[in-house]
């Protein structure tokens, strides 16, 4: 955790130790949710936050005119709270030409952390055909 945002760590620097006290870590890191590039600096002797994040699949069911997707888990359970995503810019449309050829089935990767979701990826299941 960034600044309060779940980030994914591109780059640790650390700087040695100066006369007024710990070593530094600069940490890079970019937000898992929108891409936004963020850095920060803690002492090396501090600890962090970390956030827990899952990954779940997901069947895509349909797509509405404002966005909002059906999808179904492999129990059967639907889940009809997310929109098409809005980053990377582009997969929104990719998904909708994908789930609008009709020639094989839509699945969708659904990542979850500090109470947010949002599909990071997709790919085209042609076996369920």
């Amino acid at each position: 955790m960034i600044k309060g945002f779940p980030c994914k760590v591109l780059n640790i620097s650390v700087s040695k130790t100066g006369k007024h006290g710990h070593a530094k870590c600069n940490f890079t890191a970019t937000d898992i949710f929108t891409g936004k590039k963020y850095e920060d600096m803690i002492p090396s002797s501090h600890g962090t936050t970390v956030p827990i994040v899952n990954k779940s699949e997901w069947e895509l069911i349909d797509i509405g005119e404002e966005g909002e997707m059906t999808l179904m888990d492999e129990a059967g359970n639907q889940k009809t709270d997310l929109n098409l995503p809005t980053f990377p810019e582009g997969m929104a449309d990719e998904i909708r030409n994908a789930w609008n050829g009709g020639e094989s089935q839509v699945m969708v990767t659904v990542q979850a952390a500090v109470g947010i979701e949002q599909v990071i990826a997709y790919k085209k299941d042609n076996s369920s055909s």
